[in-house]
């Protein structure tokens, strides 16, 4: 698959609708399904750790929200790299793409390590700050400790991923990311049964470690076009380094600026009590099956700009955004509509608290009219990270988060609650699609060049 679109690519002056829908379909598909097995394997460990009771639930939700801040750093220095391989492969530079990624594996590796240790320093500080209730103190930040170790795992995972993404085989990461869903739950029930919340932690990251093994054996040993070659010389590139500052940077900074607002919304909700927090994070867990559409159509918009741009093919490029964004905002559209049916079903699922079903699936119906213009806004930056244009959207997501949702949410949450925060991530979100389309559809990431 990677070389048979490859080649359509670079070989082809003008592709078809068909030819490109296709395309599309195929790139998307893999990583779509392995969301899907991603998004259960959160059903099932919401699941688990629900019915150890609300307090527990609030454990995790109290810190989901750092925890995500530092695996997208993670996500965008792998971001960083990947994306120059894809327009390297794209101008047929395979050899210095294979540099690329040497690059990559001891720059993360150094940038995951040094997370870590902030994480670690940080830990008992940061539930202090977030005002965690004492009762959930202790496994809040046992929780936080494990993930934190784990982290340098976590980093090898999303770069291995992405570099194979971004060389079009988005067939193996997904298989390994199936199988990592499925290696949870089986680690999780086990660990969560003799150590409870933190069970949890152990279980994912002892998960991760597995998958970590097969994933760099495969991408160094056997992948087509990144395998390492023994007769090629390794040496650091400046150029490799300038591109992945300018390109990782503005997504750092975006993760930053979006996870630290949702830290700041999980402060403005921690005192409505942990029915609001557990109900929020069982919310959060339900709603992203209706995004995971929107992150596999993201992935192949990335591939697919990265390699026309790379070959020069800038109107190609422009009409695979174009498609991609189309297909984000209609399928996360009808997924969220399944979900304002089925989600007082969901939430029977996650929890046996009566009070935090009634909570989540009301706060979650608000949010969902939001799904379409949150696809396109998915969907929009994938295509752009392709063309290495992050720093104006990031600028967008900066704005629109932190000077629409955050303002609202303390203004909503006075006379509504959870509700009002949920509102405001609501209107933010759609304020997000139409600011990402606009910056799409006038093109001037199109004369970006690495």
């Amino acid at each position: 698959m990677a070389t048979n679109f490859t080649e359509i690519i670079k070989n082809q002056s003008v592709l078809s609708n068909k030819q490109k829908i296709n395309i599309i379909i195929q790139l998307s598909i893999p990583t779509i399904l392995s969301q899907v097995s991603s998004i259960l394997m959160q059903y099932i460990d919401a699941a688990m750790v629900g019915h150890l009771g609300p307090d527990a639930s609030a454990s995790i939700g109290i810190v989901s929200t750092s925890s995500w801040l530092l695996s997208g750093l993670c996500s965008a220095m792998a971001t960083s790299f990947a994306v120059q391989v894809a327009q390297l492969i794209g101008a047929s530079q395979y050899e210095k793409a294979r540099r690329t990624f040497k690059t990559a594996l001891i720059t993360s590796l150094i940038f995951s390590c040094i997370l870590l240790i902030i994480g670690v320093l940080v830990n008992q500080s940061l539930l202090t700050w977030l005002g965690a209730d004492p009762a959930i103190f202790d496994n809040a930040s046992a929780y936080f400790l494990v993930f934190t170790l784990s982290l340098p795992i976590l980093q090898l995972n999303s770069l291995c991923s992405s570099m194979l993404q971004c060389s079009g085989n988005m067939k193996i990461p997904s298989l390994l990311n199936a199988s990592m869903c499925g290696l949870d739950v089986i680690y999780n029930l086990i660990f969560i049964h003799y150590f409870g919340v933190v069970g949890a932690s152990i279980g994912t990251a002892l998960a991760q470690l597995t998958v970590c093994f097969i994933n760099l054996w495969y991408t160094t040993c056997h992948s087509s076009l990144l395998k390492f070659q023994n007769h090629e010389k390794f040496y650091f590139e400046k150029e490799t380094l300038k591109n992945a500052f300018q390109i990782g940077t503005p997504l750092a900074f975006e993760h930053i600026a979006i996870c630290g607002a949702m830290v700041m919304s999980t402060k403005i909700i921690a005192p409505l009590g942990t029915i609001a927090i557990a109900a929020h994070s069982f919310a959060i867990t339900a709603e992203s099956l209706c995004y995971m559409p929107g992150y596999g159509l993201e992935a192949a918009a990335t591939t697919l700009v990265g390699q026309c741009m790379g070959a020069q093919k800038k109107e190609l490029a422009k009409s695979f955004s174009n498609l991609t964004v189309a297909f984000g905002a209609i399928i996360m559209g009808i997924i969220a509509i399944v979900m304002f049916v089925i989600s007082p079903f969901v939430f029977q699922i996650l929890t046996p608290d009566v009070q935090t079903q009634q909570l989540a699936t009301e706060v979650l119906r608000i949010e969902l009219f939001a799904e379409p213009l949150y696809g396109v806004s998915i969907v929009a930056s994938g295509a752009l990270r392709g063309a290495g244009d992050t720093l104006i959207p990031s600028l967008l997501n900066l704005l629109s988060i932190w000077g629409v949702r955050l303002s609202l949410s303390v203004l909503f949450v006075q006379t509504m609650g959870l509700h009002g925060v949920w509102l405001a991530m609501c209107i933010e979100l759609c304020v997000r699609g139409l600011l990402l389309l606009y910056r799409q559809q006038r093109g001037q990431w199109l004369e970006k060049s690495l």
